[in-house]
């Protein structure tokens, strides 16, 4: 990722997006809390984005934004939005009506977190970026604060439809065309 970011940054490449489902892991960002760990045993992996302590595993959508910030008004809030609203559009394919939280960044169905946010910037271009929860297992959260809340804050597609949610291909392609739509606004 590190080296697409340097290309992105050189000019060499354009603006994309990687899609992903990682194995079990728990990463914990920039602005980290000893206290997010609730499990001593739990093995945790530093790394350099923004935001908290999260899980990523089996069931979840991760998607990595390299988008070069430096030519569309270098605002990392802005970025941060839209990336909310590209997790707000897919689910809305659904009919599920989600939202952005005063309580942090991310995505929330209700007073349920769905999807988390946290990125980086080198030479203003993106990298890291958001993980939603389709059918994730729940339960991974517990030896953790996820992003500074307690475990039972987290809720997946799949709760959120009664048990029958589509399968990550047709989340990842919703989430494709929520991208393309949003950067088409984006201003360049």
């Amino acid at each position: 990722m590190r080296a697409q970011v340097d290309a992105r940054a050189r000019g060499e490449v354009g603006d994309e997006v990687w899609f992903v489902e990682h194995e079990p892991v728990y990463t914990r960002g920039r602005r980290h809390d000893a206290g997010d760990v609730l499990d001593a045993a739990t093995e945790i992996v530093d790394i350099e984005r923004g935001g908290q302590i999260t899980f990523h595993g089996p069931g979840q959508l991760v998607a990595y934004p390299i988008v070069q910030l430096r030519d569309k008004g270098r605002d990392l809030h802005r970025f941060l939005r839209l990336l909310e609203d590209v997790v707000i559009d897919t689910l809305a394919a659904w009919d599920v009506t989600a939202t952005r939280d005063p309580r942090g960044t991310g995505v929330f169905v209700g007073q349920k977190k769905i999807a988390s946010i946290g990125i980086a910037v080198r030479r203003w271009v993106t990298f890291h970026g958001l993980a939603l929860n389709v059918t994730t297992d729940l339960a991974a959260f517990t030896p953790i604060r996820p992003c500074g809340f307690s475990a039972d804050i987290m809720t997946n597609l799949e709760v959120e439809l009664g048990g029958a949610a589509p399968p990550l291909s047709k989340v990842e392609t919703e989430m494709t065309g929520a991208f393309r739509r949003r950067f088409a606004e984006y201003p360049c």
